[in-house]
């Protein structure tokens, strides 16, 4: 989620900010490697690396960065001997690289193509590229094979530092607009998804009770050419009305979509699952067992099934994390820390 977050900015500001990347990361982290923060001028940050240990930190290095346009490699120790760090008992434990690299204007358009291509469904590396005290940059596609769309000539020929990958957020289809899938729906933009709802009926299915979410209204087969849902998206069958739900889940099937959550009592989903041989997408019934009561808390279960669900789909292919390729040119000249020190290194790389 937050990487998409920063090309969101890239394309809606634009305005030179500082990208913070968790290279690594030893022991307790609140956050894996590959995850990304954007601090911003104003104080702001869009995501986070830790549960608030680093971010005044590293906002305070903001304005410097900015104005030399050096990027800074930044070692973290927060493995405590007496459970105090800069004379605050923090207690969070774990060895951090941090990257720190502030982003011009040339890096930001760049950015801005990344946003374009990954809403039109891509899947992207970021590559970032040394060149003496310099960082390149460029835009490639991850699948093998796949044209290559790099922003300095002649970096297909070279390894890079490191890459980020950038993935379209996932789809899900929402079938029912009754009120329960209302909290299922903000929360999971909440999340990083794309929503979509679908129902036969124009007077749920409407802006109003489902802002910012994709509607199509009319039966199944018009529904799913609509919306024109695929193998990649998330469904979850909830109209309540068995006889639409199954008219739904055969439409569905074929798709063999990446997650398909039914919502309903054992009873009733054995009656719509009747003569369905077991799938591994199927998830019925829908969500993690935490004893939810009520809407609120039946999204939140459903919200962390798609979240698991995504995260495992994500792992396989490599998305949101990072590799590194050249490390040793990136992280030469760092040494272990002692407990509850940081230190930075000036000039490591740069832009």
């Amino acid at each position: 989620m937050d990487n998409f977050s920063i090309l969101a900015y890239a394309h809606e500001s634009g305005k030179p900010a500082v990208l913070a990347t968790l290279l690594h990361a030893e022991g307790h982290s609140y956050r894996k490697a590959g995850a990304c923060m954007l601090l911003l001028s104003d104080g702001s940050r869009i995501g986070s690396l830790s549960p608030g240990c680093l971010e005044s930190d590293l906002h305070e290095r903001v304005g410097d960065l900015l104005l030399s346009g050096e990027a800074e490699l930044i070692a973290y120790n927060l493995i405590p001997e007496e459970d105090a760090i800069w004379g605050q008992s923090m207690g969070c434990g774990g060895i951090l690289q941090i990257l720190l690299e502030p982003l011009g204007d040339a890096a930001m358009d760049l950015l801005k193509q990344a946003y374009l291509k990954v809403e039109a469904g891509f899947e992207l590396e970021w590559l970032r590229y040394s060149s003496g005290r310099r960082i390149e940059y460029a835009v490639r596609s991850s699948i093998p094979g796949s044209n290559r769309d790099n922003a300095h000539s002649g970096n297909e020929w070279r390894n890079p530092l490191f890459s980020t990958r950038f993935a379209p957020r996932s789809r899900l289809f929402v079938f029912g607009a009754d009120e329960g899938t209302i909290p299922i729906v903000r929360l999971a933009r909440d999340v990083g998804f794309r929503v979509a709802v679908g129902d036969w009926r124009v007077i749920l299915c409407n802006s109003q009770r489902y802002p910012n979410a994709e509607l199509a209204v009319g039966s199944t087969e018009k529904i799913i050419a609509a919306l024109n849902l695929s193998s990649t998206d998330y469904i979850l069958i909830c109209s309540h009305q068995i006889a639409k739900d199954r008219e739904m889940l055969e439409g569905i099937l074929p798709l063999k979509p990446s997650y398909l959550g039914i919502m309903g009592s054992a009873s009733r989903i054995d009656r719509l699952l009747e003569g369905v041989p077991p799938m591994d997408f199927i998830h019925a019934p829908v969500g993690i067992a935490i004893g939810a009561d009520g809407p609120e808390e039946i999204a939140v279960s459903i919200t962390a099934q798609l979240i698991a669900v995504r995260k495992a789909r994500r792992r396989e292919r490599g998305v949101g994390g990072i590799a590194i390729t050249n490390g040793g040119n990136l992280l030469g000249g760092w040494a272990e820390q002692q407990n509850d020190r940081s230190e930075a290194f000036f000039g490591a790389c740069a832009r």
